[in-house]
């Protein structure tokens, strides 16, 4: 059903959700036309509430359709699943356009800032406006607070930030 270079894709955008059965549910579903979360459920081995619960993660980013019958015998909804990787694609751009957006915002704040750091690990380098505040004093350990340098660090960003704005034809 699905490419070798779509199905690693979409295993990686599975796990890369958070849930640890994602994997094996796609596994299993890919290669259904459509499905139930409880045959899904018995099939892979996998707790109900966690198969709804990865298919609405699934759903929510349209990497999944869902249709809707009702059982004629209780009058409950049965939902029925299916597996839509043309979404794939679409998801993994927004994805982009997401980390793209908030590695800028973090690259125009190390280029406006200096920052001050007393270099013990565990403390955090401090803005020029707040390290006056502490009297260029380190607020963890007290050692005084010495210029860091943050131009390597912008320089990957930047680099970074083209390269996501290349990818997403920016």
């Amino acid at each position: 059903m699905l490419s070798t270079i779509d199905d690693a894709t979409l295993m990686k955008v599975a796990t890369a959700m958070g849930e640890e059965e994602a994997g094996k549910l796609i596994e299993f579903i890919k290669n259904v036309d459509e499905i139930t979360d409880d045959e899904i459920a018995n099939n892979t081995g996998i707790r109900l509430n966690i198969v709804r619960r990865i298919l609405y993660k699934l759903y929510d980013h349209s990497l999944v359709s869902l249709r809707r019958t009702r059982d004629p015998k209780t009058g409950w909804f049965i939902f029925h699943w299916k597996l839509q990787p043309t979404q794939l694609e679409g998801f993994i751009l927004s994805q982009k356009r997401r980390v793209l957006e908030k590695l800028d915002i973090r690259l125009q704040y190390e280029k406006n800032h200096d920052f001050y750091c007393c270099n013990t690990p565990g403390c955090k380098r401090i803005p020029f406006e707040e390290a006056v505040e502490l009297v260029f004093n380190c607020p963890n350990c007290g050692k005084p607070l010495m210029h860091c340098e943050n131009g390597k660090f912008v320089e990957k960003l930047s680099a970074k930030v083209e390269q996501l704005r290349k990818e997403l034809g920016e």
